[in-house]
């Protein structure tokens, strides 16, 4: 039996957080079936997110969203417009790393016709298009100084020109923003401005790595499975307590994202009114292995083993794919060998083993 399936109930979803009418109407039908996702926790950091999301999502308040490459920020910032007094305005959103620096900023602001080689008419950007509602800029880390200081204008004057202009254009514009950069060490190495910085942080909203909430593991993933079963029309039993174990334990470096690839393609390998099983899953044999897997030695081929019976190069080699696995967190890789954290900084000494993310090799 799938415990977990049968008491998760996402019906409550729908009135967790007060909507414009016109939203609640709709039951959230409207603006997809990820809209619930942030909703999906028992979690206290998360829980406390949402309340401060209820608390600030109606203000015009600039937010600033930050955490690890698929931790959810754009949902998080999805579920921020949801909810606001903006909801049924304009709701633009930016990818600031997907664009160079020229193109970008005539993205946001937009061009005059003539302005640059191409432009061979006016184009209204981002800024106009989200006049009266929200802008969302993701990845705003990855943002050029230039276009930074441009930003800032808009944020205290609540205007701009577009490229190649000289007419001055006033919005209304609330801004939401993310990052999976640390802004603070971005401003000591130069890379971003610390007055930009000051006016986005108004609110901030730091988002956990899924490895620090594992007890939201099994509810995320049994969320996927509905929406993916749903999608596909396809009759599943859930996961096997073993399934649920390997996710629990598995380190999830692409987080959010990378469990809902997992989630979708084990729906998709497992048979019709099966349950999904570690087989079906697409861990490599040794994040299967770290995770606690132990069944599955035949099927490894290429992804775990070693090249030597030397017990110094073999222990070598353990640490290495365990250092690996865990993002080069020693602390992390320790757990993975079931060894303490003295006890692996020890051996990582003794073998020489250095990375640049350690700070005293840099």
């Amino acid at each position: 039996m799938n415990s977990y399936a049968e008491e998760l109930d996402f019906s409550w979803a729908e009135t967790s957080l007060e909507a414009p009418e016109e939203v609640a109407r709709s039951g959230g039908k409207n603006f997809g079936f990820d809209y619930y996702y942030p909703l999906v926790s028992r979690s206290p950091q998360i829980k406390d997110i949402l309340k401060l999301i209820k608390k600030v999502a109606k203000s015009n308040a600039t937010i600033l969203i930050q955490g690890e490459t698929g931790t959810g920020k754009e949902l998080i910032a999805s579920l921020i417009q949801f909810i606001s007094l903006r909801a049924s305005k304009s709701y633009v959103k930016v990818n600031c790393a997907a664009l160079p620096e020229n193109l970008l900023e005539s993205e946001l602001f937009g061009h005059e016709k003539g302005s640059f080689t191409g432009a061979y008419q006016t184009r209204i950007g981002k800024f106009e298009q989200a006049d009266g509602g929200t802008l969302f800029l993701d990845e705003i880390g990855d943002m050029n100084l230039s276009t930074q200081a441009k930003i800032l204008r808009v944020l205290q004057d609540q205007e701009f020109t577009r490229v190649g202009g000289n007419k001055t254009i006033q919005v209304d514009v609330r801004i939401i923003t993310a990052t999976n950069k640390e802004l603070l060490q971005q401003i000591d190495v130069g890379n971003f401005r610390d007055d930009l910085y000051y006016r986005l942080n108004v609110v901030t909203i730091n988002v956990p790595p899924l490895r620090d909430r594992k007890e939201d593991i099994p509810l995320i993933a049994e969320f996927f499975r509905r929406k993916f079963t749903s999608e596909l029309r396809k009759h599943t039993r859930g996961f096997t307590e073993e399934t649920i174990r390997l996710l629990r334990n598995h380190y999830w470096p692409g987080n959010i994202r990378e469990l809902k690839n997992l989630v979708e393609r084990a729906v998709l390998i497992v048979d019709e009114g099966e349950m999904i099983n570690p087989d079906d899953l697409a861990l490599t044999g040794k994040d299967y292995f770290a995770a606690g897997g132990r069944d599955r030695r035949k099927n490894l081929g290429e992804n775990w083993g070693f090249n030597t019976l030397k017990l110094d190069e073999l222990e070598r080699e353990a640490i290495l794919q365990a250092l690996e696995i865990s993002g080069w967190v020693q602390k992390e890789a320790a757990k993975l060998l079931g060894v303490s954290p003295r006890s692996l900084n020890y051996k990582v000494k003794y073998h020489s083993i250095t990375h640049a993310s350690w700070k005293k090799n840099i």
